[in-house]
Parts: C-alpha cells; sequence; structure tokens
C-alpha cells in the first residue's frame, strides 16, 4: 500500500485531478498485490456510496443550493452586517459572522467561502480592500463551517467512524462559536494594522438587531429544528437531509416568495455539478481504504503512536501535525475516508472520546481546503477575486493562528466540547 501512497502523492503533484489520482493508485495497488481478486475493486467503489448515512450528503448539498437562491443567505448578511458594521474591517466581520450562522445551511465550507467571495468580495474591494486580504478573510471564515451543524463532513465522520451523527453536531456549537470569537479577534487585528475603518462609530440599536434577527428567524432557527428532530428519534440523519430541502423549499417558496422556476433549476444543475465530483472521490476512496486495511497500516500506526507517547494531549497535537500535513496535498473528504478507520483505534486507546476527536480532526482536516498547494477553497477564493494564491496566504496568516488557537481550547479542555452532547444524550 505504502508503493500506492507514493503514485498517489506523485500524480497530486502533477496536478491530476483527485478522484483519477485515488482510481490509479488503487488500481496500482491492485496491480502489485495479485492475490486480491479484482472484483473487490469494483465492489469497493460502488458500496463505499450505497451507505443510507451518505445519503445526508447530497440531501443537504442540495438542501445549501436551495437556500442560497431563495433569500434565506441574503436575510444572514443583513443580519451579520448589523451585527458587525461598527467593527474594523467590516466587512470583514460580516464574513465570519455570515459563516457561523451559515453552518447550519451549506454544511461545506468550499461552498460557503465561494458564496461569500461571490457575495461580498466585490463590496470589499470598492472599499479599498486588498484582493488578497478579502479572499483570505472569506477563504478561512469558511472553516466554522466543519463545526456548525449540518457538517458536512462530520457525518462522513459519524458514518465510518460509527459515531452518533447527532452528539457530533450538538458538540459543533461551543467549537463554533469559540472559533467565530477568534475569527473576529483576527480579522479586527488585521484590519487595524491595514487601516481598513469601521462602517459606523456606534453598534446598531438593539430594536434593529432585533428587526434583522426576525427576518433571519427562519434560517436561525434550521439548525435547532434539526438537532430536535434527530436527537428526539423523528428522523434519521439521511431523513433529516430531506427535510431539509423540504424547508428550505417551503420557505423560499411561501414564506420568502422567492424561489422562482428558474432559480429551482439553477439549484438542481449546480447540486448535481458539486456531487458529481464528491461522488468519485467517495467511491474510488473505497478501494484506497480496502488497501489501507488490508496491509494493516491502522494496527502499524497505533502502535507507533502508543509507543511515541502516553500522553493523550500530545497524542493529539501529533495527529493535528499529521492531519495538517495531509491537508496539503488532500481534500477533506478523502482525509476523512481515509484516516478515520486508521485513527480511531488509536485514541479509543488512550481513552479519548471519539466525538471529541471528530471535532478537532474535522476542524484540522477543513483547514486544509485553504493550505497549500491542494487547498481547493484557498484556490476558489483567489479565482473569484483574481488575486494569486500566494498573496492571500500572506494576508491569511492572522485567521491560521485563531484556528490553531480554537484547537488548542478544544485539546486541552475537552469537557468544553463534550459537555453539550452529554446534556443533551446522556452521559
Amino acid at each position: 500500500m505504502l508503493e500506492a501512497i507514493g503514485f498517489f502523492l506523485v500524480f497530486l503533484f502533477l496536478g491530476m485531478p483527485v478522484a483519477f489520482a485515488i482510481a490509479i493508485s488503487g488500481a496500482i495497488f491492485f496491480i502489485l498485490t495479485p492475490e486480491i481478486p479484482w472484483t473487490i475493486l469494483v465492489q469497493k467503489s460502488l458500496s463505499t456510496t450505497q451507505s443510507f448515512t451518505m445519503l445526508a450528503i447530497p440531501l443537504f448539498i442540495f438542501a445549501g443550493n436551495l437556500m442560497n437562491n431563495t433569500g434565506i443567505t441574503s436575510r444572514l448578511v443583513k443580519l451579520a452586517n448589523v451585527l458587525t458594521g461598527h467593527m474594523y474591517g467590516s466587512i470583514g466581520q460580516v464574513s465570519v459572522v455570515l459563516s457561523t450562522l451559515m453552518g447550519g445551511v451549506s454544511g461545506s465550507a468550499v461552498a460557503d467561502a465561494a458564496m461569500e467571495c461571490r457575495i461580498l468580495g466585490p463590496e470589499m474591494t470598492k472599499r479599498g480592500y486588498a484582493p488578497g486580504w478579502a479572499a483570505a478573510v472569506n477563504c478561512l471564515t469558511g472553516l466554522i463551517v466543519a463545526t456548525i451543524p449540518p457538517s458536512m463532513g462530520l457525518i462522513i465522520y459519524g458514518t465510518v467512524g460509527e459515531v452518533s451523527i447527532g452528539r457530533l453536531f450538538v458538540a459543533g456549537f461551543v467549537p463554533g462559536i469559540i472559533m467565530c470569537v477568534f475569527m473576529l479577534i483576527a480579522t479586527s487585528w488585521s484590519a487595524r494594522r491595514l487601516g481598513y475603518k469601521p462602517d459606523h462609530d456606534k453598534p446598531y440599536p438593539l430594536s434593529v438587531i432585533l428587526k434583522a434577527c426576525w427576518e433571519s428567524i427562519w434560517a436561525l432557527l434550521f439548525p435547532f429544528i434539526l438537532i430536535a428532530l434527530i436527537r428526539f428519534g423523528i428522523m434519521t440523519p439521511s431523513e433529516s437531509g430531506a427535510f431539509a430541502i423540504f424547508y428550505a423549499f417551503t420557505i423560499g417558496a411561501f414564506v420568502y416568495k422567492e424561489l422562482t422556476w428558474d432559480k429551482f433549476k439553477t439549484c438542481v444543475i449546480d447540486s448535481v455539478k458539486d456531487l458529481s465530483v464528491i461522488t468519485m472521490i467517495l467511491a474510488f476512496s473505497g478501494i484506497f481504504s480496502y488497501g489501507v486495511v488490508y496491509d494493516q497500516l491502522p494496527a502499524v500506526l497505533a502502535k507507533a503512536l502508543v509507543g511515541f507517547t502516553d500522553s493523550s494531549v500530545i497524542l493529539l497535537w501529533s495527529i493535528i501535525i499529521l492531519l495538517t500535513i495531509c491537508g496539503m496535498f488532500m481534500e477533506t473528504t478523502v482525509i476523512t475516508l481515509i484516516i478515520t478507520p486508521i485513527l480511531l483505534p488509536v485514541i479509543r486507546q488512550f481513552g479519548i472520546d471519539p466525538v471529541h476527536f471528530g471535532i478537532v480532526m474535522m476542524t484540522t482536516v477543513t483547514m486544509g481546503c485553504s493550505t497549500p498547494p491542494v487547498g481547493v477553497a484557498l484556490y476558489t477564493c483567489s479565482s473569484i477575486m483574481n488575486c494569486s494564491v500566494q498573496e492571500t496566504t500572506k494576508y491569511a496568516i492572522p485567521w491560521f493562528v485563531a484556528i490553531l488557537s480554537t484547537l488548542a481550547v478544544c485539546v486541552f479542555f475537552p469537557d468544553l466540547v463534550l459537555f453539550l452532547p452529554n446534556w443533551v444524550y446522556g452521559g
């Protein structure tokens, strides 16, 4: 399997699309292991996409596109602007708050970053903000979506690792709010240094804030309704994805009355484009995962990590470094599918709660969307803002510090992550 991993990294450096790099590397593993019948290659490619829980991914993606085209997102932008217009780098602060509010809407860090760049980017450059700064703030703040439910990454992690998705959803709230606070601080510090002034001197009065909250109430209620439905056994995570589509369609068509036939067709087309890529990666990662298990890499890695330290904190930081490096070369979905089966046995040996670890892991691997050389969100935002990846990365340093600070809080204070799921579901 090590040879196949080597080929995979070479293909990535050569610029091959990730899905094809995984498929060819997996096929190479089967060529180098002739005792395994080739029928398994086909079976594993198909079986990975046949999980009922995985059905939540296309459903939530379609729901997110519906919400972006039905007035829900625009109302969240207005609310975010009301809350942060008095802060330095005000439109950048809007991006932070919007990402926090959008966690329950899109579920995808890359989709959130691209959407915010398209909505907020032109206004940022009009106000004199550097294109690289605008790309950086929209790109990195999208990472908050990794923890605020319904996170696609948490669904995949929970499915692969057989960890309660409901508990993961509830556990994501506190780290998401902590990350929001750190990113607000990072945005303010960076904007002050660059001279990006607030829109107005004082915060809006409470009456204006309450009015904006009321206009956004249907979007704000969505994640709480979702968690309640899963918690009380009314719906599974997959069924809640179908409910999300019904919810977005109903609000857009009958409450806000902004969902037209043309917008609906656009949502369907965009969702199919998004899903075609994700489904290919999911399918081919099954081949890769089979090779990892067949060569007993989880056992080897577990033995190495257990022998390396007996401290759960040092182990978690070692894994964070490992996942950060992986994130520089692999997409979030791929890392989650391949690495989760390897690391879960290790963390369980150290008595680390899989829900706590899931939040730490998904925050770290989602950061890979924003790191070169294979950061999908990084390239997307840089392309939208017409600036180089190097310029975006240069401005992004304060937000990387904010992310690492959030991870430090999660590692050193696991009860902050676990007290909500333990309260809702029991210890």
